[in-house]
């Protein structure tokens, strides 16, 4: 489970990225054992307040730089393209 640090703004907090690079099972579990709810899931990822990294990273969550984090859900061939997200 991998997560990038607190940066993007919205709704007056900033957010992470909770992702898996070994399958989307491996992260909606991860999500629901910490209390994630699925509306925050996002195609590929589940979107998490500030209020929730550190939780998330005693968890377990690893962190990581978010260019590392997008790179290994690329490889891992979970991504999902911008362009597949539209018309969602």
């Amino acid at each position: 489970m991998l997560i990038d640090p607190p940066t993007w703004p919205a709704h007056e907090t900033v957010w992470s990225h909770l992702v898996s690079d070994l399958s989307y099972a491996e992260l909606h579990d991860f999500a629901a054992r910490a209390g994630v709810p699925r509306r925050a899931f996002d195609h590929d990822h589940y979107d998490v307040p500030q209020a929730r990294y550190d939780e998330l990273v005693a968890l377990g969550a690893t962190p990581v730089p978010g260019r590392e984090l997008v790179l290994r859900l690329i490889r891992s061939g979970l991504r999902v393209a911008q362009r597949d997200k539209r018309g969602f």
